[in-house]
């Protein structure tokens, strides 16, 4: 059985497993990225860890989940906000001269879609989009086992579409950005605002309070329910996927906002699409899986 190395990287600690073709996980290694200590201390400690890994002479390629977009060549990260210094470096052509195994980037939130789609919620779909929802909104297109990754290695980087032109700008270039405005980064500052009485340390609290009736949180999960919708109808629009599949933190309260945004996607949407479901990921290690899963979607 062919076996392939995922590297799920990040600004303050690295994975590296050793995956199956069908995502299940054989071995780790984990550790810090070292990323304040320059690019090459970087590589040399994911070389290092590589190492350790049972047979990694024999894998048939390597993947690397990067925390932003990818080179329209491949080659490395476009932008690095969170390790700096790989920001175009040449980290795909290091490490292949380094073990002679062929090596595909990818980006974070496109290598846990793939993962998704291949191995996961999305398994059996022809046209998966994967929407991860945490401290920013991201996600991915997978179409026939394979990403779609843009001219610019920017598809799908949909925290920056606007659900809400009238709406000022605060980190995003659009107008009403989706992040901007319904992410955990975006609830959490929201229900602080709205709820000073409140502790709000993150998100979670505010869809807690929501639930128990709290009429600032429930004004709260309301539009955010409804912005997700907007944006999941201009998904469907343009798209058309077989299914949605949703991951990241702010999942852990679905229950609480996902019901009402599936209610108002429906009413958005043409009569054809209103039946797209709408997914929990279900994988426990989509970075590292999808890591490994970058290769397979190449034929390697």
């Amino acid at each position: 059985m062919k076996t392939y190395i995922g590297i799920d990287l990040g600004g303050t600690n690295v994975r590296v497993s050793l995956v199956q073709p069908d995502g299940t996980v054989v071995q780790t290694v984990k550790g810090p990225s070292h990323a304040h200590e320059g690019a090459e201390a970087v590589m040399n400690n994911i070389a290092a860890m590589i190492r350790q890994i049972s047979g990694y002479e024999k894998v048939s390629g390597i993947g690397i989940a990067v925390p932003g977009p990818v080179m329209p060549d491949g080659s490395g990260m476009a932008m690095a906000t969170n390790i700096p210094c790989l920001e175009k470096y040449p980290l795909r052509d290091t490490l292949q001269k380094e073990f002679n195994i062929p090596v595909i980037l990818g980006n974070d939130a496109d290598a846990a879609g793939l993962a998704e789609a291949l191995a996961g919620a999305g398994k059996g779909k022809r046209t998966v989009v994967y929407v991860t929802m945490s401290t920013g909104i991201g996600g991915a297109i997978i179409f026939d086992g394979k990403l779609l990754p843009g001219a610019h290695g920017y598809s799908m980087e949909v925290g920056s579409m606007s659900v809400d032109g009238g709406r000022e700008r605060v980190h995003l270039p659009g107008y009403g950005a989706i992040e901007d405005w319904a992410s955990g980064t975006a609830v959490t500052r929201m229900g602080k605002d709205a709820m000073p009485d409140k502790d709000v340390k993150h998100a979670g609290i505010v869809f807690d309070l929501a639930q128990e009736g709290y009429e600032p949180a429930v004004k709260i999960c309301d539009q955010v329910s409804t912005d997700l919708a907007v944006m999941f109808a201009n998904l469907a629009t343009t798209i058309d996927p077989d299914c949605f599949v949703l991951g990241g933190g702010m999942m852990k309260s679905a229950d609480v906002f996902l019901p009402l945004v599936e209610e108002k996607f429906k009413d958005r949407v043409l009569p054809a699409l209103k039946d797209i479901p709408f997914f929990n990921a279900s994988l426990e290690e989509p970075g590292v899986v999808g890591a490994a899963m970058l290769p397979i979607s190449h034929g390697l």
